[in-house]
């Protein structure tokens, strides 16, 4: 683990949990939501507490030992391995292969380190295990790998976990458990669905090429107080056409290239039959909407956030199904960066109940991303600590365009804590 003077991180102990008891589930075949994410990163995220008032050694044990009951209870495969058959289909293997444990020590760093700066810094990559790891490499590799950073004056929980094997709800819900067990819970509240009954289920196989994508930039953290929008609109929509807009000025494209809009959507409830909402595994597709710079540019924030809306509405069911029947005919991994320099991907969710993981010592700090998948164009949206819909950001851009973002008169007006 490299260091750098006062900010140096050092390596403490590094050991395998294993369930409490022996799993029964069969292994689950991995969906078509699963497997195009076999070529992206392992997904990275983590969560800032103040220094609890317990001793960093048993702080340590309260936090290892509750691992152990929801990798028995509510989540088998993320103590398993990925394993492919004879004919090509990938599986997760319950095989109670464990899951790594990291306590990392890293004395130089205060919390204000880590959220005083604009741009992120570097050494909290630094603060994940198994980083630019594949999760193909989950044939080989733990699932999950949990790592705790000990503070000068405060503490970080950093999840690495496989990408082919969850998303972020089924993430956060894995962390909420944690933090349940270790809270003293006895009884889990939230059970993942681990049934593999739905249409997301194929007979496809997918021909994993070599090599993988690898690009990471400086990253800009923002808080954003919700422009007020029509009922028809939602906020986050709004946002979102908000940073098109910016990002397009930024960019500096000519007027007739298409630019590209992504947003990450739950299908679990947009199927028929609906999935369970603790349907454990990927859930997940791209919706894209397209126009040109001139159009984003020009047309105005409400007429973005039209298209916008009008995209996400009209991705129902039979979407859903197109857009499997498309992925079976040609079976492919997911295509992680901007390869024309004018896409925008929006990951995460400000839904997702990530500040509600109280391990026993309040409420998180803050939340922090490692490196995995960030790619020019690439943001995550997190929840606002406050609440009352505020939205914390999280914006990878080329250099250039960041100083152009950072300048932009109709983007800044919204933006707080910079």
């Amino acid at each position: 683990m490299p260091s750098s003077n006062s900010q140096s991180l050092s390596l403490v102990s590094k050991y395998t949990i294993f369930p409490e008891t022996k799993s029964t589930l069969e292994p689950l075949k991995l969906s078509v939501s699963d497997l195009p994410m076999l070529s992206t990163h392992y997904i990275q995220k983590g969560l800032l507490f103040t220094r609890p008032r317990v001793p960093f050694p048993s702080l340590l044990s309260l936090s290892s030992k509750p691992l152990s009951p929801p990798l028995s209870l509510s989540s088998p495969p993320l103590a398993g391995r990925l394993t492919t058959d004879s004919s090509g289909h990938v599986f997760i293997a319950c095989n109670d292969a464990g899951a790594d444990f990291l306590h990392v020590s890293a004395p130089g760093i205060s919390i204000v380190d880590i959220l005083s700066p604009v741009h992120v810094p570097d050494f909290v990559k630094e603060f994940f295990d198994l980083d630019r790891t594949v999760s193909y490499e989950g044939h080989f590799r733990p699932i999950l790998a949990v790592q705790v950073t000990e503070l000068a004056d405060g503490i970080f929980i950093g999840c690495s976990v496989n990408h082919a094997v969850t998303d972020g709800t089924s993430l956060w819900n894995f962390f909420n458990t944690f933090a349940e067990v270790c809270r003293g819970a006895r009884r889990i509240s939230r059970v993942p669905d681990f049934r593999r009954e739905s249409v997301l289920i194929s007979p496809a196989v997918l021909r994993f090429p070599d090599g993988c994508p690898k690009q990471s930039n400086d990253t800009l953290k923002i808080d954003f107080a919700t422009a007020k929008t029509t009922v028809e609109i939602s906020s986050f929509q709004s946002l979102c056409a908000l940073l098109w807009r910016a990002v397009t000025r930024a960019r500096k494209l000519p007027a007739a290239k298409k630019t590209t809009f992504r947003m990450a959507v739950n299908v679990r409830h947009r199927v028929d039959p609906k999935l369970d909402p603790l349907y454990f595994g990927n859930a997940i597709q791209s919706i894209p909407t397209y126009a040109t710079a001139r159009e984003v540019r020009s047309r105005g924030l409400r007429w973005c956030a039209e298209q916008l809306n009008k995209s996400v509405v009209a991705y129902d069911d039979a979407a859903v199904k197109r857009v499997i029947e498309d992925w079976e005919s040609d079976p492919k991994c997911f295509p992680l960066g901007n390869f024309d320099g004018a896409i925008l991907t929006m990951g995460s969710s400000p839904r997702f109940p990530m500040y509600d993981n109280n391990f026993g010592w309040g409420r998180p700090m803050a939340i922090r991303s490692g490196r995995a998948n960030k790619f020019d164009g690439k943001i995550s949206a997190f929840p606002g600590r406050e609440g009352s819909g505020s939205v914390d950001l999280e914006v990878l851009l080329a250099p250039e365009t960041m100083a152009g973002l950072e300048s932009d008169p109709e983007f800044m007006q919204y933006v707080s804590g910079c």
